[in-house]
This record gives C-alpha cells, sequence and structure tokens, in this order.
C-alpha cells in the first residue's frame, strides 16, 4: 500500500478533502494513490505539515514497520504524551550501545513503541533467515522458535543465551543481567574452551 493511501485512511480523511487542502483535483490524489503517478516534490512539505508526517512516508509503499511507525506518530498527535522518564537500554543492532528509551504517561504509546520494537525483531529474524537459501542451521531456528514457545520464562534459557551473546561479544562484558551471571559464564565457558567450541 503506497503511504498516501494508508496515511488517508488512518487519518479518516477523503480524497477530496485533500484535493480542497491542496487546491487540486480528486483525481490528483487518486492517481498518487495508486501509483499511477508519483506525488510532486511541491506537494511534499503541504503533507509533511498537514498531517506532521515525513515526506519519505508519502509515495511509497509501506512496510508492516512503516505503518506501525505512522501509527505511533497519530497517536503522538492525538494523546499528545508525556514522556514520565527514560529506561537506559542496552541496544542490539546498529547501535550496540546503551540507549534511553521513552516511558510515557499513555500506555497506548508504551505498547506501540512494543509492538514496533518486535516488528523489528521479526524483520531482522526473517532476514537471518534469508542469509543463504538453503540454510544449513533451519533446525537450530526450529529449536529456537520450539524453546521460544515452551520455555521462554525459563531463567536459564535466558542466562545461557546471554552468556552467549557474552562470549561471541555481542554483548560487552559490561553488560550484565544479574550479578551472578559472571560466575554462570565463567563454568559454560570452561565447558565450551575444553571441547573447542
Amino acid at each position: 500500500m503506497i503511504g498516501l493511501e494508508y496515511i488517508l485512511n488512518l487519518f479518516t480523511i477523503q480524497h477530496i478533502e485533500l484535493a480542497e487542502k491542496l487546491g487540486i483535483r480528486k483525481q490528483n490524489i487518486n492517481m498518487w494513490v495508486k501509483g499511477r503517478q508519483n506525488i510532486p516534490k511541491k506537494y511534499l512539505p503541504v503533507l509533511e505539515e498537514i498531517f506532521g508526517i515525513e515526506r519519505k512516508y508519502f509515495g511509497r509503499e509501506l512496510t508492516e514497520i512503516d505503518k506501525l511507525e505512522l501509527q505511533k506518530e497519530k497517536l503522538k498527535r492525538d494523546l499528545k504524551p508525556v514522556v514520565n522518564k527514560y529506561e537506559q537500554q542496552f541496544s542490539i543492532g546498529k547501535i550496540n550501545d546503551l540507549v534511553k528509551v521513552p516511558i510515557y504517561d499513555k500506555e497506548e504509546m508504551n505498547t506501540i513503541e512494543r509492538d514496533i520494537k518486535k516488528a523489528k525483531l521479526v524483520s531482522r529474524f526473517k532476514a537471518a533467515l534469508d542469509v543463504v537459501e538453503n540454510n544449513p542451521y533451519i533446525e537450530t531456528y526450529e529449536l529456537m522458535v520450539e524453546l521460544l514457545e515452551k520455555v521462554q520464562h525459563e531463567t536459564i534459557l535466558h542466562k545461557t543465551i546471554e552468556a552467549l551473546a557474552h562470549y561471541y561479544e555481542v554483548l560487552p562484558v559490561w553488560v550484565n543481567s544479574e550479578p551472578e551471571q559472571e560466575g554462570f559464564e565463567g563454568e559454560i565457558f570452561e565447558v565450551f574452551d575444553d571441547n573447542n567450541y
């Protein structure tokens, strides 16, 4: 779906309403929404101002993450949330460092933030599966999903995954979830080293 169409639906604005605001014919909006014609650059700043949405979203095909980001922007506009506090979390990915995560006074905002984070994780997981066509480790991925479905609340699973992340230096040494984690990891690392892993 083209961004403009999604945004119009999200804001419950009819094509004719937008055409009137832009001083153009409704047919132009229809052409943009159907992807038959690109949105002229001169209208992008106006659209940005009308909706409070970055221009990059209007003319492109949207991903599920884009749609969630747009919902978040609409919620911000409607709810005018206040950041109650910031939590420091270690971010894995492009940054690999501590980041400040806002905690809002409106639970809808916190929920959409979690939904965006989940959607990004799913996207990364899918990309990891698609690295090679005949992935030789597909059974490992199946085991990971099985573990998440059946024992995701078990402490040993979290401790072991964190240990692997430290062992392979995905997480820096100074990022620890619990004080006893270091001792747990020391014992696991001995097993890895003894077996040449």
